[in-house]
Formats: structure tokens, sequence, C-alpha cells
């Protein structure tokens, strides 16, 4: 089984988690892509979704799926969204396709957040993965110099904007031991409009593509 089968074993287990006529959350990249591609074709009745980037909110507007915005809708019952890396906690970096604060936002706002990936995520200390962090553009060199402060290897992601007119620095060389508390020490720096590292609210449900199909992972 290819990577790609393996996320798309991930986004089809997830289908099991969506209840009719409720509103869904959906997040970004590679993925939820799939998710999006197997929600169009499940036909489950929806009253709306709120997608977490420009991308996605046009991919479900492509298959004819409604797309609301979050202000509109109150709490949502279920979040599906992708990851970069996850820990055995179900702590979480996310914002490798840049739409990192929209995604926390959903996030934030659901009942149930369901995280799919592939096998290759799950990993015992984060960090591998440069972490995203979305700053300000007058900021990029102050945040940066913090992140060196943090021991972390700053680059800019060069030629790329996010929805919300910011740019990404990501952060190579960090061992990541304690999420939480490097989350919040990362979003109090001026000039951070939030960071990738999702363990304030972490996935409370990780389904894992695999070459024997789908597993579902909970927090240890």
């Amino acid at each position: 089984m290819t990577q790609d089968e393996m996320k798309r074993a991930a986004a089809a287990a997830a289908l099991e988690y969506v209840e009719d006529n409720t509103i869904l959350g959906i997040g970004s990249g590679s993925t939820a892509n799939h998710f999006i591609d197997l929600l169009a074709e499940s036909r489950i009745p929806l009253k709306g979704t709120v997608a977490s980037s420009i991308k996605s909110a046009e991919r479900l507007q492509s298959h004819n799926i409604k797309v609301l915005e979050l202000n509109q809708t109150g709490p949502l019952d279920l979040y599906v969204d992708g990851a970069d890396e996850s820990d055995a906690k179900l702590n979480l970096i996310k914002g490798g396709g840049g739409a990192l604060t929209r995604e926390k936002i959903v996030a934030a706002a659901c009942e149930k957040f369901v995280c799919i990936a592939d096998s290759s995520k799950l990993v015992d200390v984060m960090g591998k993965f440069p972490l995203p962090v979305e700053v300000i553009p007058m900021a990029q060199s102050l945040v940066a110099r913090e992140m060196v402060k943090l021991g972390g290897q700053p680059t800019l992601r060069e030629g790329f904007i996010t929805d919300n007119g910011n740019i990404i620095l990501d952060v190579a060389g960090l061992e990541i031991r304690d999420p939480v508390a490097l989350e919040n020490q990362i979003n109090k720096l001026a000039g951070v409009v939030t960071v990738g590292l999702f363990a304030n609210r972490p996935a409370d449900v990780l389904i894992l593509g695999t070459p024997g199909g789908a597993q579902i992972v909970t927090a240890s």
C-alpha cells in the first residue's frame, strides 16, 4: 500500500464519525483532500461544513458541499484534519500546508477532533518535521531570533503568504518534549499569530493509515 493509499484509508475510516445533519469542520492538506472527496461520494446529509483554508473551501464547493463561515455556526460537532506529526498523547504538529491558524481556530470550536494521517506521522518525540510559526511580516527577524534562543533553526517559507496575509517561519532542530509549554511560550511572543503545535487542544482520536488498513489510536 502506497503512502497515498494509506492516507485514503485513514480518511475513509473517519467517515464513521460523521453523523447526519451536522455541521462538520474540515481541515487542509492531502489527507483532508481525500476525506473531502470521500465525503462527497458518501452522500452523508450535512447542514454544512466549515473549511480551514480557502483551498479546502474551493474543493468542497466543487463537490456542491455547502461551506459556512464559523461565525455563522456556533460550536461544531466534529473536525476532521490531517497532521504532519503526532505523539502518543495526540499532540500534533500542523501547518505544513500553511493553514495552521485557521485550523487551530476550527479545532478550538469543535466537540471532537479526529486526526487522519498515514502511519509515518506517529513519532516518539515531535520536532523532526520543522515546526511552522505564522508571523506578522514586520516581526520576522524578532521572532526568528527568539526561535534560535529556543534551540531551533528558523527559515522563511519562501514565496508563501498565508490566507491571513502573513508569513511562515519553519523551525527545524527542535526536540519537543513538552508540547504544551512550548506552544504557550511561542504564542506569547510579540508578532506571532500562532504556532503549529496543537497541544492545548490535541486530537481526540488519531486514525492512522497503515499497510494493513486503518488503525484507531487514542491518547496514551
